[in-house]
Order: structure tokens, then C-alpha cells, then sequence
């Protein structure tokens, strides 16, 4: 098998996980966290283990263009429910 179907295979798995287990997840994590809620334990080490593993696939979607822009926009929702996380533990502390 060449570099290339390789490399095509793991981006088909990477947009499949991401379509059916990442998005749902982190979307309904986002969705508690900006209704106030604090984030779990679990909910941290997940975006922890997501950010990471966005990161790695964002260095696989570097080499494919036509990826770049939904690479980009996981990373900043990462960064966003990181964010409202960190403000809603602020705000509980108060």
C-alpha cells in the first residue's frame, strides 16, 4: 500500500471519529459548560486527550489543503469550551 492510501485511510478514520463520537461530545460538553455548569473531572482529562489529538491531526490535515479549515475550527472549539471551563470554575470560586 502507498504513502498516499495510507495517509487517505487515516483521514477518512480521523473525519469518521470526528463526525460521530468527537463533535457530538465536545459539542454537548460545550453546550453545559455555557449553560454554567462546571466541567467534570472526565470532561477535562477528554479535552485534554481531544486538544491533543486535534493538534496531531491538524499536522496530518497541514498536508492536505481542503482539511485546513475544519482542522482549524476543531483546535479554536477546543479552545473555546477550554475557556468557558476555566471562567465557569472562576465564577463558582466567587
Amino acid at each position: 500500500m502507498n504513502e498516499r492510501r495510507v495517509a487517505e485511510g487515516t483521514i477518512t478514520a480521523v473525519l469518521r471519529r470526528l463526525q460521530t463520537q468527537v463533535l457530538p461530545r465536545i459539542l454537548a460538553m460545550k453546550e453545559r459548560l455555557d449553560h454554567g455548569e462546571k466541567a467534570s473531572p472526565e470532561d477535562i482529562r477528554y479535552l485534554k486527550l481531544g486538544l491533543s489529538d486535534a493538534m496531531h491531526a491538524k499536522v496530518l490535515f497541514d498536508h492536505h489543503p481542503e482539511f485546513r479549515e475544519i482542522s482549524a475550527k476543531v483546535v479554536a472549539l477546543y479552545r473555546d469550551i477550554s475557556a468557558q471551563a476555566l471562567r465557569n470554575e472562576d465564577s463558582s470560586h466567587h
